[in-house]
């Protein structure tokens, strides 16, 4: 017989409810938008290589693709707290979807849309050196984003190496979904016209290479999770949505690469930031060095 046909009570006197659990069917709605991000994934890569030169639209859609998928990958996390429908099945899809739209498809745009479409005019050696690193360097890429993810599941209460303030919630090393956010952004922002001059190509290879680097690095990000955690505080997340998409139909080229590279800079300034304190309060004698 259950509990509140028994009139059973706790021991504070308050009568004993029992858990509700969600219907099954629940389970299914975080994963169905989980789904999407992979479809999303795998349009970005067919639009990619149906791009060129003569028609960068394509280039363009795959970006938007990657940027849709970034906004995604937060709802359906937010949708499973919300439900308290969290399982391992769906962390196993959602870290699956994530190797595919923000691994795979930006490693791939990345190289065709920065590297494969040089014009064969340019002298041809170094056109071959810049496919060649081009090659490696969006590997790497793809390598780094699917290391964070495998350090992200298998971490327990991960830290940061320069610390924030406690109880502020922070992300170890640059989330995958930011670090494609880098190549949609570029690409979105230039309307999906390919990168033609080596020496640009040059500089988009330092730049995959660095947002490689912090992916697997151990800097501090802020993490969103302050504004999205459960059914706590629900009007802000709705408001920072809101926020977002306004910015993006306003002007959605600067906005996302404002977006992107602001998040990136973020945890760059951060590091340098806890490295100067650390220097000063050694240079007074309170505390150690910097490492």
């Amino acid at each position: 017989m259950a509990a509140e046909q028994m009139g059973l009570r706790d021991h504070t006197g308050d009568e004993i409810r029992p858990q509700r659990h969600p219907s099954r069917g629940m389970f299914i709605l975080p994963s169905l938008f989980t789904a999407g991000n992979i479809a999303l994934g795998y349009y970005a890569m067919t639009q990619s290589v149906q791009g060129s030169a003569a028609e960068p639209v394509y280039f363009d859609h795959a970006a938007l693709a990657i940027g849709a998928a970034a906004l995604l990958d937060g709802v359906d996390g937010y949708i499973a707290r919300l439900t308290h429908t969290t399982s391992d099945f769906g962390k196993e899809l959602d870290s699956l979807a994530d190797v595919i739209t923000f691994g795979v498809a930006p490693s791939l745009l990345a190289y065709i849309w920065g590297f494969r479409m040089l014009p064969l005019t340019v002298h041809p050696g170094l056109r071959a050196n810049v496919l060649h690193a081009g090659v490696f360097v969006c590997f790497l890429f793809l390598i780094c984003g699917a290391s964070r993810l495998a350090r992200f599941n298998i971490g327990t209460n991960p830290q940061p190496r320069n610390p924030g303030k406690p109880g502020h919630k922070f992300f170890v090393g640059m989330p995958i979904p930011a670090g494609a956010g880098i190549v949609a952004a570029t690409v979105h922002c230039f309307n999906g016209a390919p990168i033609v001059n080596p020496w640009i190509a040059l500089v988009w290879l330092l730049l995959l290479l660095f947002t490689g680097y912090l992916m697997v690095s151990s800097w501090r990000f802020w993490s969103a999770k302050e504004v999205t955690s459960g059914d706590r505080h629900p009007a802000r997340f709705f408001t920072l949505m809101a926020v977002i998409f306004a910015l993006i139909f306003w002007n959605s080229e600067w906005a996302l690469m404002i977006i992107a590279f602001g998040y990136l800079i973020s945890g760059v300034l951060a590091r340098l930031a806890y490295s100067w304190h650390r220097r000063w309060r050694s240079s007074r004698g309170t505390g150690p060095a910097s490492p």
